[in-house]
Order: structure tokens, then C-alpha cells, then sequence
């Protein structure tokens, strides 16, 4: 329920400092995709989310999935997709485009973005475990890269 949270904070950092004209209007379709998917995340939890429990109960972690066919897998990966393409990409043609210590800025924001999409889609495709921990690891160093990207010199 916190991811389209998370894309519209994204996408407004990102707006404000890529395009900061035509904000409003991403930052606009990135509230309603999120309004969506969270409606249809609660109005329709087993159609949206599913789950298996461990064997023996107590014993390891429940691991929950979208389910592939609906509405709210597939906003998610234009999310995902949107991150990938708007602030990866983005970043990284800004990163190109400059130099110096702004280059330095947009390289860590680029790869910020990467580390988390690419983070979120393994998330989905790993049983919990130990590789799962690293993945995680990995997502929550990314905000470490936000950190560099945005932070003041």
C-alpha cells in the first residue's frame, strides 16, 4: 500500500528537477495510477495479493506476491517501469549532459533508481532467504544513494 506512495514522492523530486514546468502533470497521473491501485489493493485483497504459508506454522515467514493478472500487478510495473525510465534513464542523460560534482549527483540518483527497480522486481521472483536479505540490503542502500544525489554540497 506504500509503493505509490513512494513513485509519487519519486516522481515529484524528479519532475522538480527534470522538468520542473510539466510537474504538476506527472506528479497529477502518478496520484490518480496510485489512488487506483490502492482501491483496488483493498477493495479486492485475495484478487490482488497472494500469499503461502510456511509449512509448519511459526517455523518461516509468509511470503505475499501480486497476482500476475491483475489490476494492481500491472500498475505496479508501470511504476516500476516509470522509475526505471524517468528517473534511471533521466538521471543518467543529465549525468551525461553535465559535470563535476552536479555529473557526481545525478550518477548517484541514476543508480539509486536502478538498484531500487531492480531491487523491487527480484523481490517478487525470490522465496524469503538469504538471497532475498541481500535484495532488501540492496533497496535500502539505494536510499543511501538518493541521499548523495539530493543532499546539499
Amino acid at each position: 500500500m506504500w509503493f505509490p506512495g513512494v513513485v509519487i514522492f519519486a516522481m515529484y523530486i524528479a519532475a522538480e528537477i527534470l522538468t520542473p514546468q510539466k510537474k504538476w502533470y506527472i506528479v497529477g497521473v502518478y496520484i490518480i495510477l496510485g489512488i487506483i491501485f490502492d482501491l483496488f489493493l483493498f477493495l479486492d485483497p485475495t484478487g490482488s495479493v497472494t500469499y503461502a504459508n510456511p509449512t509448519i506454522p511459526g517455523t518461516d515467514l509468509i511470503n505475499d506476491n501480486l497476482v500476475e493478472d491483475s489490476v494492481v500487478y500491472f500498475l505496479a510495473l508501470i511504476f516500476l517501469l516509470s522509475i526505471i525510465i524517468f528517473l534511471g534513464f533521466g538521471f543518467l542523460i543529465r549525468a551525461i549532459q553535465t559535470k563535476g560534482a552536479i555529473r557526481k549527483k545525478f550518477l548517484f540518483l541514476s543508480i539509486g533508481a536502478f538498484v531500487y527497480t531492480t531491487g523491487g522486481i527480484l523481490d517478487g521472483l525470490f522465496s524469503p532467504g538469504i538471497i532475498l536479505i541481500v535484495i532488501r540490503s540492496a533497496m535500502i542502500g539505494s536510499a543511501a544513494l538518493f541521499y548523495l544525489g539530493l543532499k546539499p554540497t
